[in-house]
Protein backbone atom coordinates (compact mmCIF):
# COMPACT_ATOMS: atom_id res chain seq x y z
CA UNK A 1 0.00 0.00 0.00
CA UNK A 2 1.40 3.65 -0.95
CA UNK A 3 2.30 6.16 1.95
CA UNK A 4 0.52 9.40 1.41
CA UNK A 5 3.87 10.77 0.65
CA UNK A 6 4.25 8.80 -2.43
CA UNK A 7 0.29 8.99 -3.36
CA UNK A 8 1.07 12.98 -3.38
CA UNK A 9 4.12 13.18 -5.15
CA UNK A 10 2.27 11.18 -8.30
CA UNK A 11 -0.38 13.98 -8.07
CA UNK A 12 2.10 16.49 -8.14
CA UNK A 13 3.95 15.18 -11.13
CA UNK A 14 0.91 14.16 -13.05
CA UNK A 15 -0.36 16.20 -16.11
CA UNK A 16 -4.05 17.92 -15.38
CA UNK A 17 -6.90 15.95 -16.80
CA UNK A 18 -7.97 17.44 -20.16
CA UNK A 19 -11.55 18.37 -20.31
CA UNK A 20 -11.59 17.85 -24.47
CA UNK A 21 -10.36 15.60 -27.35
CA UNK A 22 -8.63 17.28 -30.19
CA UNK A 23 -9.77 14.26 -32.21
CA UNK A 24 -14.03 13.87 -30.77
CA UNK A 25 -16.80 15.27 -28.98
CA UNK A 26 -16.71 13.52 -24.89
CA UNK A 27 -20.46 14.36 -24.95
CA UNK A 28 -21.73 13.94 -28.59
CA UNK A 29 -22.52 10.10 -30.13
CA UNK A 30 -19.90 8.57 -32.43
CA UNK A 31 -20.72 9.19 -36.08
CA UNK A 32 -17.96 7.52 -38.55
CA UNK A 33 -17.15 10.78 -38.73
CA UNK A 34 -15.52 10.59 -35.25
CA UNK A 35 -14.70 6.33 -35.95
CA UNK A 36 -12.45 7.87 -38.48
CA UNK A 37 -10.46 10.50 -36.40
CA UNK A 38 -9.95 7.81 -34.05
CA UNK A 39 -8.65 5.72 -36.70
CA UNK A 40 -6.09 8.23 -37.65
CA UNK A 41 -4.78 9.05 -34.02
CA UNK A 42 -4.34 5.52 -33.08
CA UNK A 43 -2.12 5.13 -36.49
CA UNK A 44 0.00 7.91 -36.18
CA UNK A 45 0.60 7.34 -32.64
CA UNK A 46 0.90 3.37 -32.73
CA UNK A 47 1.41 2.16 -36.35
CA UNK A 48 5.30 2.87 -36.40
CA UNK A 49 5.81 0.79 -33.39
CA UNK A 50 6.66 -2.43 -33.89
CA UNK A 51 6.57 -4.34 -30.44
CA UNK A 52 8.64 -7.72 -29.89
CA UNK A 53 7.21 -10.47 -29.19
CA UNK A 54 8.67 -13.15 -26.35
CA UNK A 55 7.76 -16.26 -27.44
CA UNK A 56 9.12 -17.61 -24.17
CA UNK A 57 6.07 -15.20 -22.58
CA UNK A 58 2.64 -16.05 -22.16
CA UNK A 59 0.26 -13.64 -23.50
CA UNK A 60 -3.52 -11.79 -22.83
CA UNK A 61 -5.06 -9.54 -25.10
CA UNK A 62 -8.48 -7.32 -24.82
CA UNK A 63 -10.34 -5.17 -26.25
CA UNK A 64 -11.35 -1.31 -25.45
CA UNK A 65 -14.66 -1.54 -26.64
CA UNK A 66 -15.98 1.94 -27.21
CA UNK A 67 -19.96 2.06 -27.49
CA UNK A 68 -22.80 4.86 -27.88
CA UNK A 69 -25.37 4.14 -24.83
CA UNK A 70 -28.76 6.42 -24.65
CA UNK A 71 -26.52 8.44 -27.35
CA UNK A 72 -23.71 8.98 -25.09
CA UNK A 73 -20.14 7.97 -26.30
CA UNK A 74 -17.83 5.97 -23.61
CA UNK A 75 -16.35 2.79 -22.96
CA UNK A 76 -17.97 -0.48 -22.00
CA UNK A 77 -16.32 -2.06 -18.89
CA UNK A 78 -17.19 -5.11 -16.81
CA UNK A 79 -16.51 -6.11 -13.07
CA UNK A 80 -15.57 -9.71 -12.48
CA UNK A 81 -16.92 -12.91 -11.74
CA UNK A 82 -15.58 -14.81 -8.54
CA UNK A 83 -13.01 -16.25 -10.53
CA UNK A 84 -9.38 -17.44 -9.33
CA UNK A 85 -7.82 -14.08 -10.49
CA UNK A 86 -8.83 -10.58 -10.91
CA UNK A 87 -12.35 -11.26 -8.99
CA UNK A 88 -14.48 -8.51 -8.27
CA UNK A 89 -12.13 -6.20 -10.54
CA UNK A 90 -13.40 -4.10 -13.42
CA UNK A 91 -11.68 -4.62 -16.53
CA UNK A 92 -12.14 -4.38 -20.35
CA UNK A 93 -13.08 -7.91 -21.99
CA UNK A 94 -10.48 -10.42 -22.43
CA UNK A 95 -7.91 -13.12 -21.68
CA UNK A 96 -5.13 -15.58 -22.19
CA UNK A 97 -4.36 -16.11 -25.79
CA UNK A 98 -4.85 -19.85 -26.73
CA UNK A 99 -3.19 -21.82 -29.15
CA UNK A 100 -6.58 -22.22 -30.91
CA UNK A 101 -6.33 -18.37 -31.72
CA UNK A 102 -4.99 -16.45 -35.10
CA UNK A 103 -3.66 -13.81 -33.35
CA UNK A 104 -3.95 -11.48 -30.51
CA UNK A 105 -6.19 -9.82 -31.94
CA UNK A 106 -8.60 -12.73 -32.60
CA UNK A 107 -7.82 -13.68 -28.70
CA UNK A 108 -9.29 -10.23 -27.60
CA UNK A 109 -12.26 -10.54 -30.31
CA UNK A 110 -13.23 -14.77 -28.83
CA UNK A 111 -13.01 -13.65 -25.00
CA UNK A 112 -15.06 -10.78 -26.06
CA UNK A 113 -17.74 -12.96 -27.33
CA UNK A 114 -17.88 -15.41 -25.18
CA UNK A 115 -18.32 -12.96 -22.11
CA UNK A 116 -20.50 -10.46 -23.50
CA UNK A 117 -22.13 -12.20 -26.60
CA UNK A 118 -20.72 -9.10 -28.76
CA UNK A 119 -19.48 -11.41 -31.97
CA UNK A 120 -16.20 -9.96 -34.52
CA UNK A 121 -18.22 -9.15 -37.04
CA UNK A 122 -19.91 -6.64 -34.31
CA UNK A 123 -16.55 -4.79 -33.67
CA UNK A 124 -15.29 -2.59 -35.94
CA UNK A 125 -11.60 -2.38 -35.09
CA UNK A 126 -9.85 1.13 -34.81
CA UNK A 127 -6.57 0.36 -34.21
CA UNK A 128 -3.95 -0.49 -31.07
CA UNK A 129 -2.72 0.99 -27.83
CA UNK A 130 0.98 0.03 -26.29
CA UNK A 131 3.39 -0.96 -25.14
CA UNK A 132 2.14 -3.79 -23.97
CA UNK A 133 2.45 -4.46 -20.69
CA UNK A 134 2.91 -7.34 -17.79
CA UNK A 135 0.24 -8.21 -16.18
CA UNK A 136 -0.18 -8.89 -12.46
CA UNK A 137 -0.41 -12.50 -13.72
CA UNK A 138 2.70 -11.98 -15.53
CA UNK A 139 0.85 -12.01 -19.29
CA UNK A 140 1.71 -9.94 -21.38
CA UNK A 141 -1.44 -7.90 -22.64
CA UNK A 142 -2.26 -6.25 -26.10
CA UNK A 143 -4.82 -3.61 -25.92
CA UNK A 144 -7.32 -3.13 -29.21
CA UNK A 145 -9.90 -0.01 -29.32
CA UNK A 146 -12.83 -1.11 -31.51
CA UNK A 147 -16.64 0.51 -31.31
CA UNK A 148 -19.40 -1.99 -30.91
CA UNK A 149 -21.94 -1.73 -34.39
CA UNK A 150 -24.73 -4.16 -34.14
CA UNK A 151 -25.82 -2.43 -37.21
CA UNK A 152 -22.97 -5.06 -38.53
CA UNK A 153 -24.86 -7.90 -38.44
CA UNK A 154 -28.75 -9.29 -38.96
CA UNK A 155 -29.46 -8.76 -35.35
CA UNK A 156 -28.82 -5.12 -35.62
CA UNK A 157 -32.78 -4.21 -35.57
CA UNK A 158 -32.48 -6.41 -32.12
CA UNK A 159 -29.55 -5.49 -30.45
CA UNK A 160 -29.62 -1.78 -31.12
CA UNK A 161 -32.11 1.20 -29.57
CA UNK A 162 -32.95 2.50 -32.73
CA UNK A 163 -34.14 -0.33 -35.00
CA UNK A 164 -35.46 2.14 -37.84
CA UNK A 165 -32.21 3.13 -38.86
CA UNK A 166 -30.36 1.97 -41.87
CA UNK A 167 -26.98 0.06 -41.92
CA UNK A 168 -25.15 3.11 -43.56
CA UNK A 169 -24.73 5.69 -42.10
CA UNK A 170 -23.76 9.44 -43.12
CA UNK A 171 -20.17 10.90 -41.58
CA UNK A 172 -21.80 13.24 -39.10
CA UNK A 173 -25.05 10.72 -38.00
CA UNK A 174 -24.77 9.35 -34.66
CA UNK A 175 -24.29 5.94 -34.66
CA UNK A 176 -26.56 3.44 -33.22
CA UNK A 177 -26.87 3.21 -29.41
CA UNK A 178 -26.40 -0.18 -27.38
CA UNK A 179 -28.99 -1.44 -25.16
CA UNK A 180 -27.26 -3.20 -22.47
CA UNK A 181 -29.69 -5.26 -21.16
CA UNK A 182 -29.98 -6.89 -24.12
CA UNK A 183 -26.20 -7.89 -24.16
CA UNK A 184 -25.67 -12.00 -23.82
CA UNK A 185 -23.25 -11.74 -20.69
CA UNK A 186 -21.30 -14.30 -19.33
CA UNK A 187 -22.47 -14.53 -15.51
CA UNK A 188 -19.87 -17.36 -14.49
CA UNK A 189 -16.87 -14.62 -15.41
CA UNK A 190 -18.91 -11.30 -15.37
CA UNK A 191 -20.70 -9.76 -12.44
CA UNK A 192 -21.66 -6.75 -14.10
CA UNK A 193 -21.09 -5.02 -17.46
CA UNK A 194 -21.23 -1.08 -17.14
CA UNK A 195 -21.18 1.79 -19.70
CA UNK A 196 -18.62 5.12 -18.70
CA UNK A 197 -19.04 8.14 -20.35
CA UNK A 198 -15.59 9.56 -21.64
CA UNK A 199 -16.74 12.74 -20.69
CA UNK A 200 -16.43 10.97 -16.69
CA UNK A 201 -13.05 9.42 -17.23
CA UNK A 202 -11.69 13.38 -17.19
CA UNK A 203 -14.06 14.49 -15.00
CA UNK A 204 -11.73 15.90 -11.85
CA UNK A 205 -14.28 14.88 -9.42
CA UNK A 206 -13.37 11.16 -9.79
CA UNK A 207 -10.23 11.28 -10.81
CA UNK A 208 -7.28 9.86 -7.61
CA UNK A 209 -3.48 10.13 -7.89
CA UNK A 210 -1.51 6.43 -8.12
CA UNK A 211 1.69 4.95 -8.91
CA UNK A 212 1.24 2.05 -11.77
CA UNK A 213 3.60 -0.59 -10.59
CA UNK A 214 4.80 1.70 -7.91
CA UNK A 215 6.28 3.60 -10.19
CA UNK A 216 4.48 5.93 -12.97
CA UNK A 217 2.08 8.12 -11.98
CA UNK A 218 -1.33 7.93 -13.29
CA UNK A 219 -5.01 8.43 -12.48
CA UNK A 220 -7.56 5.79 -11.30
CA UNK A 221 -11.01 6.92 -12.25
CA UNK A 222 -13.78 6.43 -9.33
CA UNK A 223 -16.72 4.65 -11.08
CA UNK A 224 -18.57 3.55 -7.54
CA UNK A 225 -22.15 5.01 -8.64
CA UNK A 226 -21.98 2.95 -12.13
CA UNK A 227 -22.51 -0.20 -10.74
CA UNK A 228 -25.29 -1.52 -8.98
CA UNK A 229 -24.46 -4.02 -7.85
CA UNK A 230 -22.09 -4.23 -4.67
CA UNK A 231 -21.78 -7.32 -3.80
CA UNK A 232 -19.86 -8.22 -7.05
CA UNK A 233 -17.03 -5.67 -5.76
CA UNK A 234 -13.88 -7.19 -4.00
CA UNK A 235 -11.93 -5.11 -1.74
CA UNK A 236 -8.06 -6.71 -0.96
CA UNK A 237 -8.26 -7.36 2.78
CA UNK A 238 -4.30 -6.61 2.90
CA UNK A 239 -4.99 -3.16 0.66
CA UNK A 240 -2.70 -3.63 -1.89
CA UNK A 241 -2.45 -1.58 -4.61
CA UNK A 242 -4.28 -2.49 -8.06
CA UNK A 243 -5.68 -5.17 -6.30
CA UNK A 244 -9.16 -5.92 -6.23
CA UNK A 245 -12.06 -3.60 -6.51
CA UNK A 246 -10.27 -0.39 -5.66
CA UNK A 247 -8.92 1.68 -2.39
CA UNK A 248 -11.36 2.96 0.22
CA UNK A 249 -13.77 1.01 -0.35
CA UNK A 250 -14.88 2.36 -3.81
CA UNK A 251 -15.04 0.73 -7.27
CA UNK A 252 -12.54 2.27 -9.21
CA UNK A 253 -10.55 1.64 -13.11
CA UNK A 254 -7.36 1.31 -11.48
CA UNK A 255 -4.46 -0.91 -12.51
CA UNK A 256 -3.31 -2.02 -16.11
CA UNK A 257 -7.33 -1.13 -16.74
CA UNK A 258 -6.83 2.34 -15.53
CA UNK A 259 -3.71 2.87 -16.87
CA UNK A 260 -4.85 1.98 -20.49
CA UNK A 261 -7.79 4.31 -20.23
CA UNK A 262 -5.44 7.16 -18.73
CA UNK A 263 -1.83 6.82 -19.17
CA UNK A 264 -2.71 9.12 -22.73
CA UNK A 265 -2.36 5.91 -24.91
CA UNK A 266 -6.38 6.20 -25.52
CA UNK A 267 -6.30 9.54 -27.72
CA UNK A 268 -10.14 10.29 -26.05
CA UNK A 269 -8.71 10.00 -22.82
CA UNK A 270 -5.09 12.23 -22.58
CA UNK A 271 -3.71 14.36 -20.33
CA UNK A 272 -2.61 18.26 -20.92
Amino acid sequence: MFTRTFVKAAKNSLATPATHSPYISLTEPLTRASLASLRRALASKFSAQEWEVNAHEKHAAVLIPLCNVNGVPGVLLEVRGQLRHHSGEVSFPGGKVDDTDDGFLSAALRETHEEIGVRPSQVEILGQIGPPTTSLGKLRVWPYVGFINFAHSHEASAMTSDDARPPAYQDDTPLPSLVLSKLAVSREEVAEIFHVPLSVLCHRDRLNPSLFRGITPYWCVDVTNLVLTRSAWKSDPLERDEIGSGREDRLEIWGLTGWCVCSGGLPCASSS
